[in-house]
């Protein structure tokens, strides 16, 4: 199983933080740490210019020497590193690193032109597909399945907080019907969701990750701190332990009642 922290902005532009969340992370039983990439010279005008995000968009802004940097910590502590891309030129910095997996957000879910180069110069995808018409997800799919590039089918409700009443995790059965490799990528803020997912055979699970649930910005308000994801990392492994299929005769483990405790009321 591949459990993803995804760390994105909540380090705030401070790659100290980026790195201490980074090993936190991967203490709490993470797999790889993900981060997000953009170019906040490109982002257009919206929300974000009146309640502070522009401001922390560009602070936490990444390039090609930070990048770098996270890539070369990650691995030196023994974590994936994964980053998240919104346009093809910010993926043509990715490649250029030799980086062989990206993820592409749900906000980019019809972003076909984005969808056919990662296709194309990345080995892996994780493709989420929250906040999208079934079309959308369909169409991007054929994108994929066309090309020799693996890549797994994330669901995910896009809303942050996501209620656990929304979570809809039964649509991960419609997603397998189109791609047998699926997985999770959570915004509820419980750790049992993600262990609940482990039985409709995903592979992948993402959860927003922080050191400090205090820190500025909306995803570390959310986030799950390091005992939180450590919960969530033990329900899952437990989810998958349970999941392992052991046949239709009984166990060893069932030996005793069955030799000793059968009919032993007469």
């Amino acid at each position: 199983m591949k459990i993803i922290a995804e760390i994105g902005w909540n380090f705030l532009g401070d790659l100290s933080l980026a790195k201490e969340m980074s090993k936190s992370a991967a203490e709490s039983g993470a797999t790889i740490a993900k981060f997000q990439y953009w170019n906040p010279a490109t982002l257009k005008s919206g929300a974000w210019d009146e309640d502070g995000r522009r401001e922390i968009y560009k602070k936490a802004a990444l390039d090609k020497d930070k990048i770098q940097e996270l890539i070369n910590y990650c691995n030196s502590i023994s974590i994936n590193s994964l980053f998240s891309v919104f346009t093809i030129n910010e993926a043509k910095v990715l490649r250029d690193l030799g980086l062989l997996s990206v993820k592409i957000p749900s906000h980019e879910i019809a972003n076909y032109d984005l969808i056919k180069f990662c296709a194309l110069n990345f080995s892996t995808i994780y493709l989420s597909t929250g906040a999208s018409a079934e079309e959308e997800v369909i169409t991007s799919n054929e994108i994929l399945s066309k090309s020799e590039t693996e890549y797994n089918l994330m669901h995910c409700v896009s809303s942050y907080p996501c209620n656990v009443e929304n979570a809809n995790l039964p649509r991960i059965e419609w997603l397998k019907s189109l791609h047998k490799n699926v997985g999770l990528s959570d915004h509820t803020q419980s750790t049992l969701v993600p262990a609940l997912s482990v039985a409709l055979g995903v592979e992948v699970i993402e959860k927003h990750f922080t050191t400090d649930n205090n820190l500025e910005g909306r995803d570390n308000k959310f986030a799950l701190n390091p005992p939180n994801f450590k919960e969530m990392v033990e329900n899952i492994n437990n989810a998958v332990l349970s999941m392992n299929y052991l046949g239709n005769n009984f166990q060893d483990s069932e030996a005793d009642t069955v030799e000793n405790y059968r009919g032993r009321w007469g």
